[in-house]
């Protein structure tokens, strides 16, 4: 009995090395992997002028946030330090603020 190559035996993994490649290049541009050429080296996509100066816009944005964050940080340290007070010291914080609010 001889041994037949037939074309399924020769498609079948030829398709299957094809869709292991596709899957494994899928994976690596999903999770943030540099893809790379025939010889090994990472092949970057090249960025233009607008993506740059976007790149720019939303850096500066990320830096307001972040600044706003720390003022919101501080006021609800604030209101935690207040809140946590004993309700003796809080009632009478209180009360000083609506006598001000007479007072004028």
């Amino acid at each position: 009995m001889p041994f037949d190559l037939s074309p399924a035996m020769i498609g079948v993994p030829a398709i299957a090395i094809t869709v292991g490649w596709v899957v494994n290049t899928w994976l690596r541009v999903r999770h943030g992997y540099p893809l790379e050429n025939s010889w090994g080296k990472p092949v970057y996509p090249r960025t233009s002028s607008a993506e740059q100066e976007r790149i720019a816009l939303l850096s500066q944005e990320n830096a307001r946030l972040q600044a706003e964050l720390g003022s919101v940080k501080d006021r609800l340290a604030n209101v935690e330090r207040i809140v946590t007070d004993s309700g003796y010291a809080l009632t009478r914080q209180i009360e000083a603020l609506r006598s001000e609010g007479r007072a004028q």
